[in-house]
């Protein structure tokens, strides 16, 4: 064996075992940033309405479709209606996938000024699940409508 290439040899051994001590570490901090952002239904409508009760209305309007062939990038349009006025408005709009790993998708906050509560967006879902909307209103209240999106392909992995 030649002292080049045993020196060649021994410095590609030598960097392949400093990598990998890094790039064990950096696998557990990606274990660590995506463990906390799980989150279940129940939890999330803990945080979202701390304990009060979600009443089904038909003052939320929830369009999404029935079929989506790509889980990846699901429209979706929430609307309430509200006069939008100073004592009677809507505060936010959440939108949550019950079967993602994170049901937690869109929060929109509104304020009077808004004039109209509606918004659009695109969400992703892993599998065939239910959309759920919820509508914070001024006086305490949440309103909420639910629809099942079925999944082709899917888009959380």
């Amino acid at each position: 064996m030649e002292r080049r290439s045993f020196l060649k040899g021994f410095g590609a051994v030598s960097a392949c075992a400093a990598l990998v001590p890094s790039i064990v570490s950096a696998a557990d901090e990606a274990k660590k940033v995506t463990g906390p952002n799980e989150m279940s239904v129940e939890s999330a409508l803990a945080a979202i309405t701390g304990g009060k009760p979600v009443t089904p209305s038909t003052k939320v309007s929830l369009s999404a479709p029935e079929i989506a062939e790509n889980g990846a990038v699901v429209p979706v349009k929430v609307s309430v209606e509200s006069p939008m006025s100073a004592n009677d408005h809507v505060k936010a709009i959440h939108v949550l996938a019950t079967k993602n790993n994170n049901v937690r998708c869109a929060n929109v906050y509104l304020t009077p000024a808004n004039g109209e509560a509606s918004f659009a967006t695109r969400i992703k879902l892993g599998t065939t699940q239910d959309v759920l909307a919820i509508a914070e209103l001024s006086n305490g209240t949440f309103l909420s409508a639910k629809q099942n999106v079925k999944v082709t392909i899917g888009g959380c992995g």
